[in-house]
């Protein structure tokens, strides 16, 4: 705001000032314009003579949305407030052009206006990019469908009015394996005709493209009626030059509101239920189950309680021992993160990990046990007890901050030696990290400072052992899953015997983890295994336990 005691140099000063750059006008108290500059006629097609004494209000478009527009800028400058902001205004003919709009109020006292100055950038070309912009967002441009993008508003929008639906996932079951130039027209004219046979049948039905061969379908209809396109498709083949393609699909169906209630649970269930097809062969369309459902409620609840968890410090920490076979002892301890909720029980980190990653949280919830293992480890230095603790980290992690930089500080905060702390990588981790340099860096700062790593899961996951060679990993932990049949299958018997030489060959460490009785342990320690883990060893415990 701006006060002056003479108006007259407002209107030969500092507006004719601006008259170059700005669209410029004028206002009394009232909000009837006084004064126009050239800017403003020629983009509002209004004549100086037929726009003086206009109302603010007559700038704007008479539809209630604007007008309230209108008065929200007359309300502020009125309270003796600047406002700015982008609004859409009228010509005189009645088109439309987009400002950025600053309205200044030109005070005579504290409490009364003398007159408002208004100031705009014309941003119409902008906006209407915007919108070209927004409509590329909204369309797949090779089969015409809705975008996924558009998709989801489009479903939010469905799900605000409580309209009842059922969300569509499908998944072209064919798939085309030769990698020719012509072969890949054909993919993309076979995309089209597919999108127009959903088209035909789903008529009416809003359709997106949300993968190469992915659609979701967004239909009133009952589930008879859904699976029906099977036999629709399968009356209606392809034809491409002289080529005939019969398409099979696979797909599931969760309604709104019976099944699940946010775009995104109806998405997960619908393409649940897809994978769940396409497992057992494809060319089907069906719902989950109830327990399936249950479970996707659940992962959504918890993902949903997470944050306020963590800041109201609900998680904790238990520690599982492993046991040295050649010292008949324990020397490590591995920390697993645990949070019990009224509701939903006890959380696991197998359940718990997975959904901090996809939210966001897996940082500060990393953090967080870092620094209750680190505060351990100090513990038992202090009273010469030689354990290590073993942490779980995730690539994530090291891809979203300098992880390694983090334990460093976490480990000075704390007073904890570098050589007390073991991290473990899984082999999907160890696999993603020979592709980045930037986490390949990390480990081997982290190697330098002490930190010995452990690739868990071992056997599980990609099946190269580059990593081994490349990656600075001291110790490797064979899958509970060998250890489940052991005793009953000898060709599992020879899968771990082989591992754990190939493991001794190369120097390293191995820990076999799911012991749960005495046969287990007595073999493990024939074949070669250097340390176990599992309840047979003992169950995870709270620290104080511990001390």
């Amino acid at each position: 705001m701006i006060s002056v005691s003479d108006p007259t140099l407002l209107s030969t000063s500092l507006i004719r000032g601006l008259e170059e750059h700005f669209i410029a006008f004028h206002t009394d108290a009232e909000g009837f314009i006084t004064y126009t500059n050239n800017n403003f006629l020629k983009v509002s097609e209004w004549t100086p003579k037929r726009v003086l004494g206009k109302s603010i209000w007559q700038m704007f478009s008479p539809e209630e949305d604007d007008q309230k527009i209108a008065d929200a800028v007359w309300n502020k400058v009125t309270k003796q407030q600047n406002f700015f902001g982008d609004v859409k205004m009228m010509t005189r003919d009645g088109h439309s052009y987009y400002v950025t709009l600053l309205a200044i109020p030109i005070l005579r006292s504290e409490t009364t206006n003398e007159s408002v100055l208004f100031l705009a950038l014309d941003i119409t070309s902008d906006v209407q990019l915007r919108k070209q912009l927004q409509q590329v967002a909204y369309l797949d441009y090779e089969t015409g469908l809705m975008s996924r993008y558009k998709l989801e508003t489009y479903m939010n929008e469905a799900i605000a009015k409580k309209d009842h639906f059922s969300c569509v996932y499908l998944r072209l079951d064919y798939h085309l394996h030769e990698s020719t130039e012509e072969m890949a027209d054909y993919e993309k004219d076979i995309i089209q005709k597919f999108a127009n046979r959903l088209n035909r049948y789903f008529q009416d039905s809003p359709i997106a493209r949300v993968g190469k061969n992915e659609f979701v379908v967004l239909t009133p209809f009952a589930d008879w009626f859904i699976q029906g396109f099977l036999q629709f498709l399968e009356q209606q083949p392809i034809h491409v030059e002289q080529l005939s393609f019969h398409l099979t699909v696979s797909g599931g169906i969760a309604r709104f509101p019976e099944d699940q209630q946010t775009f995104k649970q109806l998405l997960a269930a619908a393409t649940e239920a897809t994978n769940n097809v396409l497992r057992v062969g494809g060319n089907r369309i069906v719902s989950l189950s109830d327990d399936a459902h249950k479970r996707i409620n659940r992962k959504a609840m918890i993902a949903q309680r997470l944050t306020e968890a963590i800041r109201k410090e609900e998680l904790y920490v238990m520690f599982q021992p492993q046991y040295d076979i050649q010292t008949e002892s324990i020397n490590t301890y591995e920390a697993l993160v645990r949070w019990d909720d009224a509701e939903l029980g006890s959380i696991t980190p197998d359940e718990l990990i997975p959904i901090a990653e996809e939210t966001g949280f897996i940082e500060e919830l990393g953090t967080f046990v870092i620094t209750e293992a680190a505060k351990l480890a100090r513990r038992f230095q202090l009273e010469n007890l030689p354990y290590t603790i073993s942490i779980n980290s995730s690539v994530r992690e090291f891809l979203q901050s300098d992880m390694a930089q983090n334990v460093v500080s976490i480990l000075q905060k704390e007073h904890c030696p570098a050589s007390r702390i073991e991290i473990e990588i899984t082999e999907n981790f160890a696999f993603l990290a020979e592709e980045q340099l930037s986490i390949t860096k990390q480990l081997l700062d982290l190697q330098q400072a002490g930190v010995t790593f452990t690739l868990d899961d071992f056997g599980t996951g990609y099946g190269s052992f580059r990593y081994l060679q490349t990656l600075p990993i001291k110790k490797v932990k064979i899958d509970q899953t060998f250890t489940q049949s052991l005793l009953t299958h000898p060709k599992t018997r020879k899968l771990v015997e082989g591992m754990i030489q190939l493991c001794h060959s190369l120097d390293l460490y191995v820990i076999v983890e799911g012991v749960e009785n005495e046969q287990q342990a007595e073999l493990l320690q024939s074949l070669g295994a250097d340390s176990i883990q599992g309840y047979y060893v003992g169950t995870p415990i709270v620290k104080e336990e511990m001390l």
